[in-house]
């Protein structure tokens, strides 16, 4: 049925641990948005949850998983010691690639990454190891600075949304962002602070993403 979306629960198999994540895949969808959280975040964030909500409508599958397994998450919680591990969180995206990879309905999709916070160093990594199949990716309030030399690796074009008050942050996108030699922009929402927590500010993101991702994913 058109602007009918399958959801189904899926356990993912990847680098020597299993992971729990969200598919959706709208009626006839042609690409898929692996989103890659971060800071200790998780599949359920609200936010990310939101995003992934916008793009079904627009006819654009999202998987959301976590990069961490509970007892890992856990122990982040106190210790922080895996939310900046980003080879590990990169690994973790890899093996989710490539399971999209070897799924009947997901196999021949166009793949988008969308990272947020560390998860966006990870989701840089990954497409530098992946250039072939990565088409596109975003970074909503991301580190990819902390991709160090893989950010010149990087061949899909790259979206940088970062909030306007969030100065560090910005400064740190703008210095990867020179270090990039594929296509990338850099965008930043007026008033807008880490987390986007003000009146319209998210909206303004949900568009930007909504829009990269059309442009490089739908028109192949």
């Amino acid at each position: 049925m058109e602007g009918a979306v399958v959801h189904r629960e899926v356990r993912l198999k990847t680098a020597g641990v299993v992971l729990d994540g969200l598919l959706a895949l709208p009626h006839q969808c042609r690409a898929l948005v692996l989103f890659a959280h971060g800071s200790g975040s998780s599949r359920f964030s609200p936010r990310n949850r939101l995003v992934a909500e916008r793009l079904n409508a627009a006819g654009i599958g999202t998987l959301l998983f976590d990069l961490l397994t509970a007892d890992e998450s856990r122990i982040d919680d106190v210790t922080r010691e895996f939310r900046f591990n980003i080879p590990l969180l990169a690994r973790r995206l890899l093996g989710a690639i490539d399971w999209a990879g070897g799924e009947v309905d997901t196999q021949a999709l166009y793949l988008g990454l969308f990272g947020s916070s560390t998860g966006a160093a990870a989701a840089l990594l990954a497409a530098a190891e992946r250039p072939r199949r990565v088409a596109a990716l975003v970074s909503r309030g991301g580190r990819p600075d902390l991709a160090g030399p893989a950010l010149s690796k990087v061949r899909a074009p790259t979206l940088l949304i970062v909030g306007g008050e969030d100065r560090q942050v910005l400064t740190l996108n703008r210095e990867a962002a020179q270090q990039m030699t594929g296509a990338v922009r850099l965008e930043t929402i007026p008033g807008a602070s880490h987390l986007f927590e003000e009146p319209g500010t998210l909206d303004m993101v949900i568009r930007l993403v909504s829009d990269w991702f059309a442009q490089h994913l739908q028109q192949h």
